[in-house]
């Protein structure tokens, strides 16, 4: 028997920490045409310990910063805004890239990347999240297994 950790039902959950996860559940909704599934707020305030929504197939969870227990999990578990950044894009392949960037900035959303046809053959644009999360929409500029649109044309010979 392999010591391997198996996936269950999605290899990898992204696990949003935001500043107001009741406001930031609201937004996804809108923005991205998420599903709430399941929220958990704190007994003792209206943070949520623990959210859960599906967006484009893919499940994610969301919770509130808690920084009085950062400490307890290496300092680091904070919105982008308390880190001043992030590394991480979230990337959604999607019919229409220009649609659902303009649907996310019309919920508030700010463009870092305006939409533009992309050397690796899709349509690709990014934005940032009013939580400060970075998302990436894309859709491919051909048919699947065709060569890039976008590539130079083969030598002649």
């Amino acid at each position: 028997m392999s010591d391997a950790v198996q996936p269950i039902q999605q290899g990898v959950i992204p696990h949003l920490v935001v500043s107001d996860a009741n406001a930031a559940l609201s937004f996804y909704v809108q923005a991205l045409g998420a599903r709430e599934v399941f929220r958990m707020p704190a007994k003792d305030s209206p943070r949520l310990l623990h959210a859960e929504i599906h967006v484009n197939g893919a499940r994610v969870f969301v919770r509130d910063d808690f920084p009085e227990y950062r400490a307890d999990h290496g300092g680091t578990s904070a919105p982008p805004a308390v880190l001043k950044g992030t590394s991480v894009a979230l990337h959604l392949e999607v019919a229409n890239c220009d649609a659902a960037m303009e649907r996310a900035v019309a919920a508030g959303a700010t463009v870092t990347m305006p939409a533009m046809d992309a050397f690796w053959g899709a349509r690709y644009g990014q934005v940032a999240d009013p939580f400060g999360h970075l998302w990436s929409f894309a859709h491919p500029l051909g048919n699947p297994g065709e060569p890039c649109p976008l590539a130079p044309a083969a030598d002649q010979g």
